[in-house]
């Protein structure tokens, strides 16, 4: 169970956000940064780590500040993450980066005025699939493989938001290999090295095969014409992971393409609606 915290979020709140860039960890001499979005206002304040998306080869924690201000607003940390992207860095580097990521969230939270006990993740397109895992394995080894001084091991997360997420990557490459998409097809060979990562990395199957998982509650924003991800795919998604106990919520699109919250627009005002009132009821607002 994910009982709802004691932390606050308004849906209605209208605050200042201020943003500035820091350095999370250090891979091969390079830093890997992390952009946080920080409402102007006493705390603490519930958390959210969202990752990025790029077909796992390409992307920046930038893509989706449009999202990131418009929930940071109303009473959040919002943290955006850049992270080894294939085939240099293949499966499962963003996964394990990704974990470190929410542990040196929750270490630094006093420092962002966040709160350390309520730390939500949110994904988009690859980066769905990324904080996806991350969250239903908190405690693989593999996935906790990095480690710091002052970083606990707590990479547990309370809620989840999948933007147009690959929620199974080889339902997603055999879609994308009928269709045609070559550039789909290998950025997905490139990051699942070995090829049969494309199994055990698998949301869906991960369900499908009974794991034992985490299941923070879940909500899935997908449009319908979605030139990427077939919208029936995140939607069985969802269906699946409610019948096996965890909650999710699955919100479609009608005539939205991928990426369509990314800027302004009367559908994206809907979809950032409907994250912001998803986490208020997660976490007590």
């Amino acid at each position: 169970m994910y009982p709802p915290a004691m932390t606050e979020y308004d849906p209605t709140a209208r605050y200042d956000v201020v943003s500035q860039d820091v350095e999370y960890l250090r891979i091969d001499g390079e830093p890997l940064l992390m952009t946080v979005y920080r409402p102007v206002g006493e705390g603490p304040v519930p958390m959210l780590l969202r990752a990025h998306g790029g077909a796992w080869n390409t992307g920046d924690r930038l893509g989706a500040s449009f999202i990131d201000t418009q929930l940071a607003e109303c009473g959040m940390v919002v943290a955006a993450h850049d992270f080894g992207l294939a085939p240099a860095y293949p499966y499962p580097t963003q996964i394990a980066q990704t974990n470190f990521a929410v542990r040196w969230l929750k270490a630094h939270a006093s420092e962002f005025n966040g709160d350390p006990s309520c730390v939500g993740g949110a994904g988009d397109s690859s980066g769905g699939h990324t904080i996806l895992l991350t969250a239903m394995r908190p405690r693989d080894p593999r996935c906790a493989a990095i480690s710091a001084d002052g970083v606990g091991d707590d990479a547990t997360l309370s809620f989840l938001i999948a933007l147009w997420t690959i929620v199974d990557p080889l339902a997603r490459y055999e879609w994308a290999k009928g269709a045609g998409a070559e550039r789909l097809v290998h950025s997905t060979e490139a990051y699942f090295q070995p090829w049969e990562a494309v199994y055990e990395g698998n949301p869906q199957e991960m369900l499908d095969r009974g794991e034992d998982v985490a299941m923070p509650p879940l909500i899935v924003l997908q449009g319908t014409a979605d030139g990427n991800i077939p919208h029936e795919i995140p939607q069985r998604f969802a269906e699946c992971y409610a019948r096996a106990g965890g909650h999710a919520e699955y919100e479609a699109f009608p005539g939205m393409p991928h990426s369509f919250a990314r800027e302004p627009g009367p559908e994206s005002d809907r979809a950032i609606e409907l994250m912001r009132s998803f986490v208020a009821r997660q976490v007590g607002g």
